[in-house]
């Protein structure tokens, strides 16, 4: 996922949606027979808050802002192709120093976002880099207003700032919804207390939220981890604590929402934005109707998915009607197991190395220099993500970690981020960051290459049973799942352009989704209404969620042409990851004879979750 963050930050977290209705398995924290669990060592990026060298890149950064708008503003259209080159060189310069800043304070705000000190830090410095980035509006609107021939002359007369050519491109796919410079500047100073404000708000309300389950008092982790407990008992316990503590604060998280899609809906229709997902399909660099496409091809197949899945595991279970605490439950057979840390790390990096060896290699550091904060502590942001940082450091990887089979998942869709991050470091600041839709195919790629390797060396039918049917799963959760939210944020902001929202509305809204999506075998227990509210992608990046979709069906069709022996799929894959954000969706597949612009895409990667029910079904036989 992309938690925004300021100075065009970002953290892509593979896993808060996924695993159960949108985060991970969670727990205690204490350990237990996990092992030694890693922990984030920040040092790489600075030693502690009060690091002399924070205050010197502060100073440096409110200078260089300063001179490069001194320097530029007024005259970009008037600058050759090597001051042009020079100019993009600064502003990079500069992005990479306010990332460094921001990196920093996010991660570490993220590892306890009740610590008022940590939010505080990560406050005063958002609005200090507002500050300082607010004279730096006037480039993106300058570059936009330079004559389409002047510009394609520029790129034409020097190689090196050719290399742009994709920046040049995604800043003037917003020319046609830009506003005033001044207009402009008063977003850009706003941010700091607009919808970064009510994040977090949430963020830190769901952080502190507590769930009583039998007498114990849990954390958000731990309750949504109960869902995959095989006591039947205490998955009902925790889905009716969360739906009780998700109403008592259902007002508040109502209010949240309300706000976010108002204030969105402003700027959309200050920009001119033709629906409230336009902005979203341009930052991904994605058609409105590839996404339409997709959308309607998963739709049509929730029969074929979802609806018949979840008719076969009522059966497993013994129940003429699953309930919603029933949906992520183990299978009758499927043995109780924790996983101690050293053996995720052997089974994921395995499953790398072979791949590729050079995969299991860029992966290594990861577990040996403190990029990986594993454990689940108090206040620890919920989920999981793996935030690039900038390219002349690394990136760093969030769990929460408790041993269950698909926190094994977790840590292999986390590191496949991590290994696509690195590999596009060399692009730069400005070219290295992948779009949404592309950002997830790495880690769905990482979570198949360990879903294979398991299911090769399953022993026991029921072995390979539990792992087909928790793959089965993971892929309905990562599509239909994600479809059915994606609606629901359609439906939600729609509705919300015709006035206020109360929270019955919004409750309303989610249940249309979640009966069509989930299927006849589903009764829904009171108060599952409100389980929209702790959902965090739709606070963070409204119309997130479609890229999981997107990069299922992708990586599907991916693997498909791996399995079949192509020759070079290795170099091929390493390249296309290499490629950061400087090529369109459409080049970065054409050399695997992929379309994702061909409605009949989608369709194949549908077929490969069908294909794994049906494997599912024989085996009843």
């Amino acid at each position: 996922m992309i938690l925004p963050q300021p100075s065009a930050l970002s953290f892509s977290a593979g896993r808060p949606l996924p695993r159960d209705a949108n985060a991970p398995d969670g727990g205690d924290g204490d350990g237990g027979n996990l092992g030694a669990l890693p922990e984030w060592d920040l040092s790489d990026l600075y030693s502690a808050p009060d690091d002399p060298r924070i205050s010197a890149d502060m100073d440096w950064l409110e200078t260089a802002c300063t001179r490069f708008a001194a320097d530029y503003q007024g005259r970009l259209a008037e600058l050759d192709a090597d001051a042009m080159l020079e100019c993009i060189r600064a502003y990079e310069a500069i992005q990479n120093r306010a990332g460094r800043l921001m990196s920093y304070a996010g991660l570490r705000y993220y590892q306890n976002t009740v610590d008022a000190e940590r939010a505080r830090f990560m406050q005063n410095l958002q609005e200090r880099i507002t500050e300082f980035t607010t004279p730096l509006v006037f480039f993106s609107l300058e570059i936009n207003r330079i004559d389409d021939d002047r510009l394609e002359a520029l790129l034409a007369g020097n190689a090196d700032l050719a290399r742009y050519r994709p920046v040049f491109e995604n800043l003037r796919r917003m020319k046609p919804y830009q506003l005033s410079d001044e207009l402009e500047k008063f977003i850009h100073d706003l941010s700091a207390v607009g919808a970064s404000a009510w994040n977090k708000l949430f963020d830190e309300t769901i952080a502190a939220l507590t769930f009583t389950v039998e007498g114990e008092t849990l954390n958000l982790e731990a309750t949504l981890n109960l869902f995959t407990d095989h006591d039947r008992g205490r998955r009902e316990a925790a889905a009716h604590a969360l739906a009780g503590v998700l109403g008592e604060n259902i007002r508040l998280f109502a209010r949240v929402h309300n706000t976010l899609a108002k204030e969105k809906a402003i700027e959309d229709q200050w920009r001119g934005f033709e629906t409230p997902q336009t902005s979203r399909h341009l930052s991904n660099q994605v058609e409105p109707e590839v996404v339409e496409a997709l959308r309607n091809a998963v739709v049509a197949a929730y029969p074929r998915l979802s609806h018949r899945y979840y008719a076969l595991k009522a059966r497993w279970l013994g129940l003429d009607r699953l309930q919603i605490w029933d949906r992520n439950a183990p299978l009758p057979l499927e043995r109780p197991r924790t996983i101690p840390w050293e053996e995720a790390r052997e089974i994921v990096m395995g499953a790398y190395g072979d791949f590729d060896p050079r995969m299991a290699e860029i992966a290594a550091p990861f577990f040996e220099r403190g990029w990986i904060d594993a454990p689940v502590k108090p206040g620890k942001a919920p989920g999981a993500f793996a935030h690039p940082t900038i390219t002349d450091a690394h990136p760093y990887i969030m769990l929460n970690y408790l041993g269950k089979p698909r926190d094994v998942m977790t840590l292999a869709h986390e590191l496949g981020h991590g290994v696509h991050q690195v590999l596009a470091a060399p692009q730069g600041e400005l070219l290295s960051s992948t779009p949404l839709t592309l950002a997830e195919t790495a880690s769905v790629f990482g979570e198949m290459l360990t879903f294979r390797k398991l299911l090769a060396e399953a022993e026991t039918p029921a072995e390979k049973k539990t792992l087909l049917a928790g793959k089965v799963e993971d892929m309905i959760n990562t599509v239909v799942r994600q479809i059915a939210f994606y609606d629901f944020e359609c439906k939600l902001h729609e509705a919300r352009a015709k006035g206020e929202l109360t929270p019955d509305d919004i409750n309303a809204l989610w249940m249309s989704v979640q009966a069509e999506s989930l299927g006849p075998a589903f009764e829904f227990m009171e108060g599952y209404e409100t389980y929209w509210a702790y959902v965090p992608h739709f606070v963070h990046s409204p119309f997130y969620v479609y890229a999981y979709a997107f990069g299922d069906g992708l990586v599907n069709a991916l693997y498909a042409e791996y399995e079949s022996g192509a020759e070079g799929f290795q170099d091929r894959y390493f390249a296309m990851l290499a490629a950061g954000g400087a090529k369109h969706h459409t080049e970065l597949l054409a050399p695997f004879g992929l379309d994702a612009t061909d409605p009949a895409f989608w369709n194949k990667g549908l077929s490969m979750i069908e294909g794994l029910i049906g494997e599912l079904e024989s085996m009843e036989e």
